[in-house]
């Protein structure tokens, strides 16, 4: 069993604390918040300490959780690496990539275990599709929400489009060779709603738009390769596969959807599949992995260097935004 503490205990810090004391294989030794009066209601909540100060719960614990806002996420993990403690850090990994260098450098020197919180990678959705995504050409993701005044500290892009950026990166195994984006500011000083493209030196193309004062709710992405189209919808947990199978003389149900691509090319049918999505618990399944990662002593799932790549492209989108916005 591994001792592990938390850091931060707002709405998402909560959501933490509550998985982890579900979860057999951590001893849960407390949290810490900067609040008095937030610290005072979860010790009472969830019955366990509150630590006076950071030093004192990473002192106390093997495993430091980090769901602190990030702009403090280097000055917690840095502080957690130095006195070699396993560091689970919520996305963004840090506020800037010269951070996440920085980060890089110090885990390394530790030897210990660092998981970036990435969550729509344990997205049941995701995992059913995720075998099917091969080789894609063409992804497009909207991910758009209603106003909501937390997470305005930083641009959409740092946000929200960061799920998105670390799912592509995840798919797609080729450098990126060109990034062009836009972005307005609305409602707060900084973008708010924002669409980026990546192209990659395989050809493959990403269309990315991310807003944060939508009407309504929605992830989705759409992964397009050859044969296939693969659709993933991470708000209601569902995922579709479309198929293309070539056929030769009649299929063999009647009532399959059959394409005829003309001049003497054949035909192929298009086969639908809805894969069976397990109900599970994203932020849970993520903080079981990182507990196998460390008693196994294997990589984890998301990486720092997974966390550092999503945050320099995203500083390349925000930069573009920057950019266009100076256009007369």
């Amino acid at each position: 069993m591994l001792k592990i503490g938390v850091l931060g205990a707002g709405h998402l810090g909560k959501i933490h604390i509550r998985c982890i004391k579900q979860i057999a294989d951590y001893e849960l030794v407390g949290f810490f918040d900067t609040d008095p009066a937030t610290a005072e209601k979860v010790a009472e909540e969830f019955g366990i300490r509150s630590f006076p100060d950071i030093s004192s719960l990473i002192d106390a614990v093997d495993v430091v959780d980090i769901v602190t806002p990030t702009v403090s996420h280097f000055s917690c993990a840095s502080e957690s690496l130095r006195k070699s403690r396993h560091v689970f850090i919520e996305k963004p990994i840090v506020a800037t990539p010269s951070e996440a260098n920085a980060l890089m450098e110090l885990a390394k020197e530790a030897s210990v275990k660092v998981q970036v919180g990435h969550v729509e990678r344990f997205n049941p959705a995701f995992m059913a599709a995720q075998s099917s995504i091969r080789n894609p050409m063409f992804i497009e993701t909207h991910r758009l929400a209603q106003f909501n005044p937390r997470g305005t500290d930083v641009p959409v892009i740092l946000d929200l489009m960061v799920h998105d950026i670390d799912i592509i990166l995840s798919v797609v195994r080729s450098p990126i060779r060109k990034i062009s984006a836009s972005g307005v500011a609305i409602v707060s000083d900084t973008p708010d709603i924002t669409n980026a493209r990546i192209e990659f030196d395989n050809g493959c193309v990403a269309n990315l738009t991310a807003s944060r004062i939508s009407m309504k709710n929605m992830r989705k992405s759409r992964f397009f390769q050859k044969d296939a189209y693969i659709t993933v919808d991470f708000l209601e947990k569902k995922s579709e596969i479309v198929r293309m199978k070539d056929i030769e003389g009649e299929p063999d149900d009647p009532m399959a959807m059959i394409i005829d691509l003309g001049n003497n090319k054949g035909m192929k049918q298009i086969i639908f599949e809805k894969p069976d999505i397990e109900p599970v618990n994203a932020i849970m399944l993520e903080l079981e992995s990182f507990y196998k990662a460390i008693v196994n002593n294997q990589q984890p799932p998301v990486t720092i260097e997974d966390g550092y790549n999503v945050l320099s492209v995203a500083y390349q989108i925000l930069e573009k935004v920057q950019d266009s916005s100076l256009r007369p």
